[in-house]
């Protein structure tokens, strides 16, 4: 039986959201953020009732979406079609938004059928009623992940480029070095709070994106450091990452500790080669 709920508040005058799903063991969130005018995100199709209840209480003008994961697009179709929003997006996975949502089946149960939905390509800025935003490629989880920066007030919404300080599983399709050099990226611009999807409010975000980084970066040369020593993948996943965790058997793999030991070392053999 899947267990649901949803909290609301609100920090520095952005509205966020945060439905939370459990199962087995296994409990997952996402956050939907507002402020002045914009929503960042749209949650979970799964989650939809309690998200289009948080909707209704925004002057919603505009939608922006950090990458096109089924918990951050879930309700997109819902305020494009039902509440006529315009919804932008980067345009690597744009075309694939307008398809039936093609995941697998835990996903779907977790997440929901995402429906299909037409974006407007984002640009490099956007505004809203009081202020300019900067749209900063952030790649790595996703091909077109995005994170946000409100110029006028400094708050930098960076969707799933955080969510912890140490990372012990990604998915599949996830490069770490391409996280690093975007945590890299998005630490040379000037910003006061950081809102994190999963994580929520951070209160002290510089800090902890740059924790964060420091923790890959040291990673990444524990896996080379070993891999010049002539061990393979497997055994160093094992070194590194002894436990395993609930999702990895939940999502038959598709989250694992293995992937990233595997994208570091591809990353490497490119650079070399």
């Amino acid at each position: 039986m899947f267990k649901k709920k949803f909290e609301q508040k609100a920090v520095n005058g952005v509205q966020m959201g945060n439905g939370t799903i459990s199962f087995r063991g296994v409990t997952l969130n996402v956050h939907s953020f507002f402020l002045d005018g914009v929503l960042i995100d749209t949650g979970a199709k799964s989650l939809d009732r309690f998200f289009k209840s948080f909707f209704s209480e925004l002057d919603i003008k505009k939608v922006v979406i950090t990458h096109f994961h089924e918990d951050h697009t879930g309700c997109a179709s819902y305020l494009q079609e039902d509440l006529q929003k315009p919804v932008f997006m980067d345009d690597a996975k744009l075309q694939s938004c307008t398809n039936k949502a093609d995941y697998p089946l835990y996903r779907q149960l977790f997440w929901g059928r995402r429906k299909p939905f037409y974006a407007e390509v984002i640009g490099e800025i956007f505004y809203s009623q009081k202020a300019k935003w900067q749209v900063i490629k952030t790649p790595g989880h996703a091909i077109d992940h995005l994170a946000f920066l409100n110029d006028e007030t400094g708050q930098l919404f960076t969707g799933d480029l955080y969510c912890q300080k140490k990372t012990k599983v990604v998915l599949r399709d996830e490069s770490v070095p391409m996280i690093i050099n975007s945590l890299k990226r998005i630490l040379t611009y000037d910003f006061g709070d950081v809102f994190c999807s999963h994580a929520g409010y951070l209160s002290d975000g510089r800090t902890a994106l740059e924790e964060k980084l420091e923790y890959l970066l040291e990673l990444e040369g524990n896996i080379l450091k070993l891999h010049d020593e002539g061990k393979g993948l497997r055994e160093i996943n094992r070194e590194l990452f002894p436990k395993k965790h609930a999702v990895s058997y939940f999502s038959s793999g598709e989250w694992d500790s293995f992937h990233i030991v595997k994208s570091i070392i591809a990353q490497n053999k490119t650079l070399i080669s």
